[in-house]
Parts: C-alpha cells; sequence; structure tokens
C-alpha cells in the first residue's frame, strides 16, 4: 500500500510545527481528503489536536517504545483509506532517544 505522506520538522521545540500541522491537516479536510494523522515520540496532546482537525484517531509513531520494524506497519494502519498521511515530528529533526538521531523524526522519516 502506498500512501502519500509528508512530514512537518523544525530544528527545535517551539518552532510552531504542532500549529502548523494541525493546521494543514484541518486544510486538506476541509478540501475533502482523508487525512491521516501522525506524531513522531510518544506524545499523547498533539494526536487530540490532530484528531480534533482530522476526524481520525491521531496516531504515534515512536520507534523507541515499539521497536523500529512497527513504524511502516503503524503508519500504514493508521492510513487504511485515507488519502495522504500527514506526521508532525518531535522536537528537533535530528533530536532523538540517547545519542545519534535513533527515535527522531528524521530516523522516522527514513
Amino acid at each position: 500500500m502506498v500512501v502519500p505522506r509528508l512530514v512537518i520538522a523544525a530544528p527545535s521545540s517551539g518552532s510552531g510545527k504542532t500549529t502548523v500541522a494541525t493546521g494543514l491537516m484541518a486544510a486538506l479536510r476541509a478540501r475533502g481528503l482523508r487525512v491521516s494523522p501522525h506524531k513522531v515520540g510518544p506524545d499523547y496532546i498533539d494526536p487530540g489536536y490532530h484528531a480534533l482537525a482530522t476526524g481520525r484517531p491521531g496516531r504515534n509513531l515512536d520507534p523507541w517504545l515499539t521497536g523500529e520494524d512497527r513504524v511502516a506497519p503503524l503508519l500504514l494502519h493508521g492510513a487504511r483509506d485515507a488519502d495522504i498521511a500527514v506526521v508532525e515530528g518531535v522536537m528537533g529533526l535530528y533530536d532523538g532517544a540517547g545519542s545519534g538521531d535513533s527515535a527522531s523524526t528524521a530516523h522516522v522519516a527514513s
């Protein structure tokens, strides 16, 4: 299954990712698209905003909690019957769990 998707990322926290991602999700829904909302990392607030904007459950994509091999299946499951998936990143583009970019937005996007 191929799902058109895009990732909203920024250099750091506090850059407006949630505002941009949620606004984009709402705008795409207003145009008649079925939008699948996702959030990188273990966040429970932003997915709630995403759900309100799209009318679909907001889902987390977190390779640290679920394992890297579960990220793609979780995205595909959430995006079933969707026209597009929008993924909001976590913190900065390369901020992840521990050293390196593990569990970062860049890691999940790749």
